[in-house]
């Protein structure tokens, strides 16, 4: 009896020890947080894990064939070109106001008619916005990135799909759609200018001694300043925008000579040139609008920009964010200067030179998948008197005193005209063919060397007309 009790007792004591063991407090396991979806800012934005931090990740692959009329044996016909982007945007709300971080990276191979070059990769764009203020490379505040120019191929206007720099602005709203900002932007990659003489139109002879000269673009002392004031509605929007560029060369007026820097003299004046030309300043305004024309479609829309440029032809120049150290113009065999200004050969000091013109399209949508767009754009560059020189057409109309064609720096109007049609399958992803037409206008003021049929200069010019190019292009792009 005494040894059954005690096999009891016992019994009872290992399962009380087992259960206490189990009940002991064990380490809790960390809570599973899913992906949650940030619907305050549109579609695909989440939040990030641990934060009130919305991102978007998204992006772009675009392939492009570009056909372009060729000139002659030498130059190729055919363009491929290879385009991939990532797109983050993280958004945070805060109690000053959204605080947005947004990057843009590229990488383009292109090959053929569009230049050789091996992979290129950039920061198309990197800013931080946080209430009314932007900082970092963005589109320029010069133009409205509202604007709906689904153009493939370049128009004379600050197209914003091109015109990205590094800027630090300020935005203030004044609701009801208004607002106005005041940004500083970098200069340099609104630079055009000629290094080189402004040669004689086919040859690289020497200039005539009153030819304008080119400069090479100094330090930059100043940003590039720039306002606008925009609307946006149901309706569409419009902006006014305008910016202030500077001009500054190096030394134009010091040649080197044995390694020593010595004056270059005025043919003229018999004296010295300065060592450089007093600092100057450009400018650019521009008027842009678009509208929604239901009217005509579903969906459907119109722009148009106007642009008025002295001294700082960059902000025409389709949406130019680079430095181009020699600019032309160019259409078949026709290449026209084109800068943002030269050196007087009879005073030393900057001549500014104008561009101006107008671009607009119209967008239609047939169906849901299927639209099309026509666009254009219309340019005058107009350079000062002194820029330009004749060249007489034969040594009789010497004698005659009859003045030749002119060359150097002349006026000339630029036409560009395309259509193009686009599929949308399904959506993010487009398939669209264009054609551009192209026209380069001198009105016959540009002289042509005239050559024997061995190709011998025979000394005398002859005056040419306008050239005109066709370009095509297809399009296969998917954006996610």
């Amino acid at each position: 009896m005494a040894s059954a009790r005690t096999l009891l007792l016992g019994s009872v004591a290992i399962i009380g020890g087992g259960a206490q063991a189990a009940d002991l407090p064990a380490k809790p396991a960390a809570p599973v947080e899913y992906v949650r979806v940030c619907s305050t800012y549109g579609t695909g934005f989440f939040y990030v894990p641990g934060t009130e931090t919305c991102l978007r990740i998204g992006g772009r692959a675009r392939a492009e064939y570009l056909y372009v009329e060729p000139v002659d044996r030498a130059q190729d016909a055919i363009g491929f070109r290879a385009r991939g982007r990532i797109n983050l945007d993280a958004r945070t709300a805060t109690a000053y106001g959204l605080l947005r971080t947004y990057i843009r990276m590229e990488m383009t191979r292109n090959t053929g008619a569009y230049g050789f070059s091996s992979t290129t990769s950039n920061v198309a764009q990197a800013y931080i916005q946080f209430g009314g203020l932007t900082a970092g490379r963005a589109v320029s505040f010069f133009t409205d990135p509202n604007l709906p120019a689904p153009n493939f191929g370049d128009l004379r206007f600050d197209d914003p799909s091109n015109a990205e720099v590094n800027l630090l602005a300020y935005t203030f709203s004044f609701g009801n759609g208004f607002s106005a900002t005041l940004s500083l932007e970098d200069g340099t990659e609104r630079r055009v200018n000629n290094e080189l003489d402004f040669p004689l139109f086919g040859v690289a002879s020497p200039s005539p001694v009153l030819a304008p000269i080119p400069f090479t673009y100094g330090g930059e002392r100043m940003p590039d300043v720039v306002a606008n004031i925009r609307y946006t509605g149901t309706w569409g929007g419009a902006q006014l925008s305008g910016a202030l560029h500077q001009i500054r060369d190096v030394a134009f007026g010091l040649a080197t000579v044995d390694g020593v820097a010595v004056p270059v003299i005025n043919p003229t004046t018999g004296l010295a040139y300065p060592a450089h030309a007093d600092t100057d300043y450009g400018f650019a305004i521009a008027a842009q609008a678009y509208a929604n024309l239901p009217f005509l479609g579903t969906g459907d829309t119109g722009w148009i920009s106007a642009t008025y440029t002295d001294g700082a032809v960059g902000y025409i120049n389709a949406g130019q964010a680079s430095s181009i150290s020699n600019g032309f113009i160019s259409a078949g065999s026709l290449a026209m200067p084109f800068a943002d200004a030269f050196v007087d050969p009879l005073t030393g000091d900057f001549k500014t030179n104008r561009a101006y013109g107008v671009a607009g399209g119209i967008n239609h949508n047939w169906t849901p998948t299927i639209q099309t767009n026509v666009f254009g754009s219309w340019m005058r560059f107009d350079a000062p008197g002194i820029a330009q020189y004749l060249v007489p057409a034969s040594p009789a109309t010497i004698a005659a005193g009859t003045a030749g064609t002119t060359t150097g720096l002349a006026d000339f109007n630029e036409y560009r005209i395309g259509a193009n049609a686009i599929w949308t399958p399904v959506e993010g992803f487009l398939i669209g063919i264009e054609a551009l037409y192209i026209r380069v206008d001198p009105r016959g003021r540009v002289a042509v060397p005239i050559t024997t049929a061995a190709g011998d200069p025979t000394g005398t010019f002859r005056s040419t007309g306008s050239e005109d190019v066709w370009e095509g292009r297809l399009r296969i792009q998917r954006d996610f």
